[in-house]
């Protein structure tokens, strides 16, 4: 499952406020439950922890770690069964002077479903499972190809997961003996017609419906994959899907390597464009239907609280406590918001707008 930027942006947040936390020993809780998990089960292991922790030598670590372990458990019993992700939990003193207590308490639903169970007491709280959640990438669709062999695969971040390989019935290009050379051709042709309908069909059972596929790259020896991609063999939607195709010098395993190096430019753009279209989107209407469309701080918050608002552009320049706030307006009337980098030229341009737009649901003059 892929973040959206609204997710990606609260479980950065969330991981950026644990890792300004450090204990002076190794008194910080991380509490992992996975999906499924007994939440019971959990905290009868922490009333447990308890009981051990009396044996800590030092006694302002042992009060520190007893005390987290105590907020950890009040606070876990406030959930009346385990999230459908699982849940990350953390808590320790937090006082910036020792001697001093402020012991706090954070937990978050992941976006991405846990499947590891952990309970650890460190200096800092363990947060790398949630760092490799804003890793996770959109799935693309890899499909390489010529007149003998096809294979297909699924692209995760970097890894390649090989789905499918067909070989053709597409015979050598020298003719057996007593075949006339335009039968012999037609022969061909019809087998490789078959074999395109074959990889379509491939194509069709394995990517059709997946609601995590950002793209499709095509790429393979020779014309056939521009003969397979432009005739009528893949169906609308999945054409529709497909961002790039590459020359390559290799098929099967070996070709899909070399499609993914050279598909990197692609890849790489991939979230930029999306970010491009929607800043364009704006800039036109800005032009051409400035009443559908307003910008800066204060504009676009008097519209969202009216609900005249469709979409809503936050730069990822704007402060952390300004996006929360527009974001719990855009969430009260069902508006969109999306958060824009300034990796691009429209980005810097919202930058410079002040930081905030909006495209609305119809005109306002």
């Amino acid at each position: 499952m892929s973040l959206s930027e609204k997710q990606r942006f609260e479980l950065k947040k969330f991981i950026k406020e644990l890792g300004k936390h450090r204990g002076r020993h190794t008194e910080l809780v991380s509490v992992y439950v996975p999906e499924g998990y007994d939440m019971n089960k959990v905290i009868n292991h922490l009333s447990q922890e308890q009981g051990t922790a009396v044996n800590i030598k030092s006694a302002s670590t042992r009060k520190n770690v007893i005390d987290a372990l105590e907020r950890m458990i009040q606070h876990l019993r406030l959930f009346k069964k385990t999230p459908d992700h699982g849940l990350a939990a953390f808590a320790g003193n937090v006082a910036e002077r020792e001697g001093q207590s402020d012991v706090q308490v954070w937990s978050i639903e992941p976006p991405t479903p846990l499947k590891t169970r952990i309970y650890r007491c460190d200096k800092q709280f363990v947060i790398d499972l949630l760092e490799d959640m804003l890793d996770v990438k959109e799935v693309f669709g890899l499909v390489v190809m010529d007149r003998r062999d096809a294979t297909i695969a699924y692209l995760k971040g970097k890894t390649i997961i090989p789905l499918v390989k067909t070989h053709s019935e597409v015979p050598g290009k020298f003719k057996a003996g007593g075949q006339s050379a335009p039968r012999f051709a037609r022969i061909r042709e019809g087998a490789a017609k078959d074999h395109y309908k074959k990889v379509a069909d491939y194509m069709k059972e394995q990517f059709l419906g997946n609601k995590d596929l950002k793209g499709i790259i095509v790429g393979g020896p020779g014309p056939t994959k521009y003969d397979f991609v432009e005739g009528n063999y893949i169906t609308t939607e999945l054409k529709n899907k497909v961002i790039a195709i590459k020359d390559l010098s290799y098929t099967g395993d070996f070709g899909l390597q070399e499609l993914l190096d050279k598909s990197q430019d692609v890849l790489a753009s991939e979230e930029v464009a999306a970010e491009k279209a929607q800043m364009q989107k704006f800039f036109d209407l800005l032009s051409k239907k400035p009443g559908m469309v307003t910008y800066g701080e204060a504009e676009c918050l008097d519209k969202l609280q009216s609900g005249v608002v469709n979409i809503l552009l936050l730069s990822e320049e704007l402060d952390d406590e300004k996006i929360e706030m527009f974001e719990k307006e855009a969430q009260k009337l069902g508006s969109e918001v999306k958060i824009i980098s300034t990796e691009t030229r429209e980005g810097v341009q919202l930058k410079d707008l002040g930081k905030v737009a909006a495209i609305l649901r119809y005109e306002v003059q």
